[in-house]
């Protein structure tokens, strides 16, 4: 079982970005699945989490208003569109999933709660 992140680069101060997740091994249809970042030096922290269903969704104050995180259940993908984006957003992303199946519109946030990470994507940008 394995999940991917990729898009990342390096973009401009004001610029957009889109990442995608893409599952292999089995299928996160009925799962929460989120995002998470980690800046150079710093601890991992959540920035975006969909429920299942893609009818939840939570955001990180840093991010809100500015990031989207959604799913695409035919590909078992999911994505998340960054805009206005601000040299602190700089950091790898990481995807993650939750094992098991949910039949509840619930969000998870914390790391502990995810049993699949993607191997992360680099996000830069410059000021």
């Amino acid at each position: 079982v394995q999940l991917q992140a990729f898009g990342g680069g390096l973009v401009q101060a004001g610029g957009s970005l889109r990442l995608s997740c893409a599952a292999f091994g089995r299928t996160f249809s009925r799962s929460e699945m989120g995002w998470f970042r980690q800046a150079s030096g710093k601890e991992r922290e959540f920035v975006a989490a969909i429920s299942w269903i893609g009818d939840v969704t939570v955001y990180a104050d840093s991010v809100k208003g500015r990031f989207t995180i959604s799913r695409d259940y035919a590909g078992n993908t999911m994505y998340l569109q960054m805009t206005s984006l601000k040299p602190e957003d700089t950091a790898v992303y990481y995807c993650a999933a939750a094992g098991g199946s949910s039949w509840a519109s619930q969000v998870r946030t914390r790391e502990n709660e995810y049993d699949y990470w993607g191997q992360g994507t680099l996000v830069t940008v410059s000021s």
